[in-house]
């Protein structure tokens, strides 16, 4: 059994070496543990320090394209140098890798292909109050659009066995965190989470430069789910959020106008009839995102079965 180690780096010269020193050689359970950097376009020494620290893979982008593009690379990438096991953590060792025995462990006694490392969140001093409240409202949500009980679902420290890692795709280009649980909740995978450790910041977060920016980014994933993931629940409560309305608005002018005074409340059946027909174009374009979502998990279940037949060396028929 292999288990590769990924850290996805963006001009992590100044943390990284920190990180690698508490990267484990040997894990309990597996034959031998190797390191992958992923290096998304750095322009200082992030690739210098990682051969310096005896790196044992590194995945160079040609530009910077982002955290979710280079934890796919890493992915793809570790799967190729013939990982069992991959483990997700950060280059500004924001998690304690001592814990990463505890993340592989329900992999290896197979009740689970997917774990998540589950931060204590009410009890990181660092994390603002309102971070801590849109963390936990992430949590929720994935919660409810993957059928899932992940309870930090914005942790990147995760365990993801051979099989799963195949099969994930992500399409947002901001974060893999969401999208991937959601991802692995409606393909079945089995997941979990165990609490985990977390170290002091080291620097500033790359992603939350400020807690309005934050809430920008966490309400465009949340919403940006909503319409990939369920479609046609999303827009058909639009749907119904508008109709409702006009439809009451209509019944009241057809009460208006049975009693005789219909002439002068003409006005409640131009926006009945409007609102209805927002409504039903809000359910049409549900239809047409639902057959769009279908059509993107039929591309990545595609993905995924010539990544499995290039790994085992097979042909498709």
């Amino acid at each position: 059994m292999k288990l590769i180690i990924q850290i996805p780096c963006y001009n992590e010269e100044a943390t990284l070496p920190e990180t690698l020193a508490d990267l484990p050689r040997e894990v309990p359970g597996f034959d031998k543990v190797e390191w992958l950097i992923i290096d998304d376009g750095s322009t200082d020494r992030t690739v210098e320090v990682a051969e310096e620290h005896g790196v044992d893979h590194i995945v160079r982008q040609s530009h910077n394209q982002g955290l979710a593009v280079a934890f796919l690379s890493g992915l793809e990438a570790a799967l190729r140098a013939g990982a069992d096991v991959i483990v997700n953590t950060d280059g500004d060792n924001q998690y304690a890798a001592r814990c990463i025995p505890d993340l592989t462990q329900p992999i290896l006694d197979r009740r689970a292909q997917f774990v998540i490392g589950a931060r204590p969140i009410s009890t990181i001093e660092h994390f603002s109050l309102v971070k801590r409240m849109l963390q936990k409202l992430g949590s929720w949500v994935v919660r409810q659009a993957s059928g899932t009980k992940i309870d930090d679902a914005p942790s990147g420290f995760r365990a993801i066995h051979r099989d799963s890692a195949i099969k994930l795709y992500v399409f947002d280009r901001y974060t893999y965190t969401l999208e991937t649980i959601i991802q692995a909740g409606r393909l079945g995978i089995p997941m979990m989470s165990v609490p985990i450790e977390v170290n002091d910041p080291t620097r500033e977060s790359r992603l939350i430069r400020s807690i309005p920016q934050y809430i920008r980014r966490s309400v465009k994933t949340i919403l940006r789910i909503a319409v990939l993931y369920r479609p046609l629940r999303f827009f058909t409560w639009l749907s119904i959020v508008s109709a409702l309305p006009g439809a009451l608005a209509f019944l009241r002018f057809l009460y208006l106008y049975a009693a005789g005074q219909g002439d002068g409340h003409i006005q409640s059946l131009v926006i009945g009839s409007a609102l209805i027909g927002v409504g039903a174009i809000f359910f049409v374009a549900g239809l047409i995102a639902d057959l769009v979502a279908a059509n993107r998990v039929l591309s990545a279940d595609i993905r995924g079965r010539l990544l499995r037949a290039e790994l085992d060396g097979t042909k498709l028929e």
